[in-house]
């Protein structure tokens, strides 16, 4: 494992017992003839996927493995405990740097609005150029999609990364601390983004209008794609989580109750990641290549992806054409 990994590594018997957390979801869950351990976040694509029934009628069995966080769930698939990944743009690319050997094997698309700047009521903080001088926390790990937001809008502002104190917080750990007005500046994502704003915090920006790529990945193993029937069930799973994001898109409603029942958020918070989640799985082009490797150039450029990462090599176009 490399030494960026190696930092935040769990164990192997933690990261077996973090995926067994996930329940097997199949039509014919006696079958043992392939078993998909697909790697989440925050049982995002689990509650997806359960709530839309998308996996009905198939001839596989998948496990989830859950984690709180980009960081372990790559360390899950080097690990050999996943054998997919599932992760924004800019995780994705810090994985690559860092040695994990897997190949992007299909893009996810929304419009950006997940990943915010949130900033304390009283902070004094009221425009992007008002960050110069201050300390900002960055969820969950170096190279995160929120610290592309913080890089690319500080560029957009005139200001240098070098403008701006960065402290790296997982997100809970974050929460509190915000929650308690620890934090001035808080670039996060997803659940946390909404939480925040809901503990009053303010929404300074968000990644809306090409601030960041809207661009996700779901990823497999090398081992996993060597493995002729797990790479032939990846890519039915594929189109099965395809129509079920399509789903979310034409059923906010019924998806927001599914992430209050799953996830335990209130409902003002679910309707707020239902109305900002992926709607697309689409495959990698050259358009998404382009895009996201203007965010590896730009990472690289500051020294948080390094070193740098050729996206077009990085990606197995052949499970979605």
């Amino acid at each position: 494992m490399t030494r960026r990994f190696a930092a935040a590594t769990l164990s192997f018997s933690a990261l077996l017992a973090l995926t067994a957390c996930g329940a097997d979801s199949s039509a014919d869950a006696s079958s043992k003839q392939v078993t998909l351990t697909i790697g989440d976040q925050a049982k995002t694509l689990q509650t997806i996927v359960a709530a839309s029934d998308a996996l009905k009628g198939a001839t596989y069995k998948v496990k989830w493995a859950e984690f709180e966080g980009a960081a372990p769930l790559y360390q899950a698939v080097q690990a050999g405990a996943a054998d997919t990944t599932y992760s924004a743009d800019l995780p994705a690319l810090q994985a690559l740097s860092g040695g994990v050997k897997f190949k992007n094997v299909a893009a996810l698309k929304n419009d950006g609005r997940h990943v915010g700047i949130v900033v304390g009521k009283n902070s004094g903080i009221d425009s992007v150029k008002d960050l110069k001088g201050q300390k900002v926390v960055v969820s969950s790990a170096k190279g995160s999609i929120a610290e592309y937001l913080l890089a690319n809008v500080l560029k957009q502002n005139g200001l240098s990364y070098s403008d701006v104190k960065v402290q790296y917080l997982l997100p809970t750990d974050a929460q509190a601390a915000f929650a308690s007005g620890k934090i001035k500046a808080w670039a996060t994502f997803g659940v946390y983004q909404a939480v925040g704003l809901q503990q009053g915090g303010k929404l300074l920006v968000d990644g809306a209008d090409g601030r960041v790529s809207g661009y996700g990945f779901v990823g497999a193993s090398d081992e996993a794609l060597a493995d002729a029937p797990k790479k032939a069930a990846l890519t039915d799973f594929l189109k099965r989580l395809g129509t079920a994001l399509k789903w979310t898109s034409t059923h906010q409603d019924a998806y927001a109750k599914a992430i209050e029942t799953r996830n335990g958020a209130d409902a003002s918070v679910a309707k707020t990641l239902a109305s900002a989640a992926y709607s697309k799985v689409l495959p990698i082009t050259d358009d998404v290549n382009t895009t996201v490797q203007g965010v590896a150039d730009l990472m690289n450029s500051i020294g948080v992806l390094d070193p740098n990462v050729d996206v077009a090599e990085s990606a197995d176009t052949s499970l979605l054409n």
